[in-house]
């Protein structure tokens, strides 16, 4: 169906006035009624291959040379009119992120009704009833509520479901799947791809599925291509990738995923493969770098023979919604409903549940950023749940928090060692700003940035050095305790596995306390020291990763472990 052939695509730097090579002489071919996987890292090239496909790529400074052909069609040789006919009839696309690809001033359903319009050429009245059973066929619930609803009013898994709907909503022969189970929840990435499959069969469809998850791909391709610097450095079907890959970077990007099997003292990374005896490498992550019941034994003693650093006490936290006549509240959304844990020195308390379960809710109660409903929260033996502004200013010298997002979270106006600099002066910290410049530089070292970054700005960054900088920023106060709150979920495994191996050298170092929170119990299994399952506001269950992983009590978690990519 698809066959493309020695392409090329080389983009204009403006400001170096050069050209530069981002795919580099691949081919590959797509057949009927078959999924192919592209896998590699951020920056490989994956996306700008599928835009390339879609024509999507501004003609001024994109060159794009070789041989695009669908259904016989040279796609590269189509007019503007002419591609426009096939980009959203016979070649659709699902985008990476949904809630950057919806409009945020229509309605779900205006958005989707509007494609079916544009090219299905029907009335406003036919387009919304097939809008609807579209929705109904992605297993929306109330497709006619969500029809009326904004992008912001539903979740992350509701805007993936609305864009496949839209994807589909003219019967493509191909669909381009660009990272569409990103960041989301594993129950909800497994439903996902439980539909895309289900619709590829019903639909006989094909489908190029990006995503730089190994994992993710095993589960829904027949072929795999994996792409490294713009190149594809292998290629074949799906198992013979899985059970036997043959190049180092295939091999790292399998390797560094946690495994639930293995209790690695250090995660693997590409880079281990890529330079030195690959062998060499295996035997030393399989053998010397397994964590021993002995070790794991006398880490637990020690953790817990001490007094909490943290103490949570029938913690709660509800949002008031539905306000009545003279604004009086007629309901609450119980986030956070009556919380009881504790946290020692020194340990890692992975919280794991899927998205709405009340993790950032429960996160940002301790840290005061919400102010609890009722409960105590005692930190270091003293109560602050009612601490006044100034106190809990000082405070937050010994707590902090790394967020999901560390580009939301950076001012983009600031530069990186400006945004580090900034608490230290807050709180007062050395004599002068050359001292504090001194402290900025040293941090950035220590999470492995260099001092030439200090003045960069943020959007300079991969999201991996944006989550290194917001680590350094979080350590500058030289912290107690810290909350990473979806530190890590939407970075490549490979960067991933070096941000999960850093979290751990600073805790050894400076004896740090973390709550990790995560909907990868994969993740959490390799980073935590106990590990608590977080359900509609309340604790599902708690226990060592073993207890969670390998005898379950709740269904719940059982549900959560059951999703996870190869299980």
């Amino acid at each position: 169906m698809l066959n493309v052939e020695n392409l090329n695509i080389d983009f204009y730097n403006q400001d170096e006035k050069t050209w530069f090579k981002a795919v580099k002489t691949i081919s590959f071919n797509v057949k009927k009624g078959t999924v192919l996987g592209i896998v590699g890292e951020s920056g490989s090239g994956k996306s700008v291959t599928s835009f390339s496909i879609m024509r999507l790529h501004d003609e001024k400074t994109a060159k794009i040379t070789g041989e695009i052909d669908f259904e016989d069609i040279s796609l590269l040789n189509l007019s503007s009119n002419e591609i426009r006919q096939i980009r959203g009839n016979q070649i659709s696309m699902i985008f990476q992120e949904p809630m950057t690809s919806l409009n945020p001033v229509f309605t779900c359903g205006e958005q989707v009704a509007e494609a079916i319009m544009l090219h299905r050429n029907v009335d406003k009245a036919a387009a919304k009833k097939h809008t609807i059973e579209l929705f109904n066929e992605v297993q929306l619930p109330r497709p006619e509520k969500i029809f009326e609803s904004y992008p912001h009013q539903i979740s992350g898994g509701q805007k993936q479901r609305v864009m496949i709907a839209m994807a589909l909503s003219c019967n493509p022969k191909l669909l381009i799947a660009d990272e569409p189970t990103t960041a989301l929840d594993v129950t909800v990435q497994k439903t996902i791809l439980q539909l895309l499959l289900k619709l590829k069969e019903e639909r006989d469809m094909a489908m190029i599925f990006i995503s730089h998850d190994l994992g993710v791909v095993n589960e829904i391709a027949d072929e795999v291509a994996v792409m490294y610097k713009g190149e594809i450095v292998e290629q074949g079907p799906s198992k013979s990738i899985f059970n036997n890959p043959q190049h180092p970077y295939t091999k790292g990007l399998l390797a560094c995923r946690p495994s639930p099997a293995l209790q690695l003292k250090r995660l693997p990374v590409v880079a281990d493969f890529l330079t030195g005896d690959v062998e060499d490498a295996k035997a030393h992550l399989n053998a010397s770098n397994q964590l021993t019941e002995a070790e794991i034994q006398l880490r637990r003693a020690t953790l817990y023979k001490q007094k909490p650093l943290l103490k949570i006490e029938n913690l709660s936290t509800w949002y008031p919604i539905n306000n009545g006549f003279f604004s009086k509240v007629k309901e609450y959304v119980k986030a956070v409903e009556k919380i009881n844990f504790e946290v020692f020195p020194g340990e890692t308390l992975g919280l794991v549940g899927e998205s709405g379960c009340g993790k950032t809710t429960l996160g940002r109660s301790i840290l005061r950023l919400i102010q609890p409903t009722s409960g105590n929260i005692i930190f270091g033996g003293k109560d602050i749940t009612h601490v006044g502004k100034a106190e809990m200013r000082k405070l937050r010298k010994d707590i902090q928090i790394i967020f999901q997002d560390p580009y939301a979270s950076l001012n983009p106006k600031l530069t990186i060692g400006q945004s580090i600099l900034e608490p230290l002066q807050v709180h007062n910290l050395f004599k002068n700003d050359k001292e504090r410049k001194a402290k900025v530089l040293e941090l950035l070292n220590k999470v492995g940035l260099k001092d030439e970054h200090y003045n960069r700005y943020p959007h300079e960054f991969s999201g991996g050095q944006r989550q290194r900088v917001v680590i350094a920023r979080a350590l500058a106060l030289e912290p107690k305790f810290i909350i990473c709150d979806e530190s890590v979920s939407a970075l490549d495994v490979s960067v991933q596995a070096q941000v999960l191996n850093l979290i751990k050298d600073l805790q050894k170092e400076f004896g740090l306390t973390y709550i990790f929170i995560s909907h990868d119990l994969t993740v959490v299994k390799h980073i935590s020291d106990r590990i608590m399952v977080m359900n509609k506001g309340k604790i599902e269950e708690e226990g060592f990763p073993e207890e969670i992983f390998y005898a379950p009590k709740a269904a719940y978690t059982k549900k959560l472990i059951d999703a996870i990519p190869g299980n």
